[in-house]
């Protein structure tokens, strides 16, 4: 798993990035910075959502720490059949074949044919975009 899993300075955290909230791979979309105090350095607040399961995070760390960060691949998937909010999708590398279920905002527009893009971290996959139309 240590492959799976690499340490970013949280100074160069920027929204958009990935990062692990209590083991969960969450993408950053808010930071905050305060201002060093007296006797300590500038904190940091970064708020995420999970990547897999859309559920929001924060954490507080001080700006010269580190944190954990998912390796995460791109790849791409033909769209095999769909079967309600599910899709059977097949690597466009690989050709290995699995079922995903279908995010919210991509509903109705998942069609057979179609290709869209994958990402995957930490033995998960989650679909992210439509790239072509197919069908």
């Amino acid at each position: 798993m240590t492959d799976e899993i690499m340490h970013v300075s949280v100074g160069d955290l920027k929204p958009g990035r990935f990062l692990l909230i209590d083991g969960i791979p969450c993408k950053v979309v808010d930071i905050e910075t305060s201002a060093p105090g007296k006797h300590g350095s500038a904190k940091v607040r970064i708020t995420a959502i999970g990547m897999f399961d859309g559920s929001k995070k924060t954490l507080l760390k001080p700006s010269h720490s580190d944190v954990e960060a998912p390796v995460i691949a791109k790849r791409k998937a033909q769209v095999v059949s769909v079967s309600g909010d599910n899709a059977q999708l097949m690597d466009l590398e690989t050709y290995d074949t699995y079922d995903l279920v279908i995010p919210e905002d991509l509903r109705g527009s998942v069609k057979a044919g179609s290709e869209i893009e994958v990402i995957e971290a930490m033995g998960k996959k989650a679909m992210t975009r439509i790239t072509s139309g197919g069908n």
